[in-house]
């Protein structure tokens, strides 16, 4: 008897649906907000050790890779933010189909991109 179970199970070649990219941006996105918090901690240390380090911190902050870092952190904020919200509502039942699950990470996406557009703006 033929098995007939794929034999080719490279990740790199298959085609993955967005609903499967957007769970891993959702988890890749945790991570790095992870990472991204000892960056806030860290200027959130230096904004409360003395007036002298909260001058010095005013003026890291406003070099363009600052402001990059900022909204890099945030962009992950935005978008895992919004997955998170996505999973919440499908907890209740809602969006479990594939259809549902298709247009819940089109939505998250769309929304995502908008809003970090909206961030880089105010950022900037």
């Amino acid at each position: 008897m033929k098995d007939k179970r794929p034999v080719n199970l490279d990740i790199g070649t298959m085609r993955l649906p967005i609903t499967a990219w957007a769970s891993i941006t959702h988890r890749a996105s945790g991570v790095f907000i992870f990472v991204g918090m000892a960056v806030f901690l860290w200027a959130l240390d230096a904004s409360l050790r003395s007036p002298e380090s909260y001058a010095s911190l005013q003026e890291c902050l406003t070099s363009p890779l600052a402001k990059f870092v900022i909204w890099a952190v945030l962009a992950g904020v935005i978008y895992h933010s919004l997955a998170g919200v996505k999973h919440l509502i499908m907890d209740f039942g809602i969006g479990e189909s594939m259809p549902g699950g298709v247009l819940g990470a089109r939505l998250v996406i769309g929304l995502s991109a908008v809003l970090i557009v909206l961030a880089g703006v105010w950022i900037w």
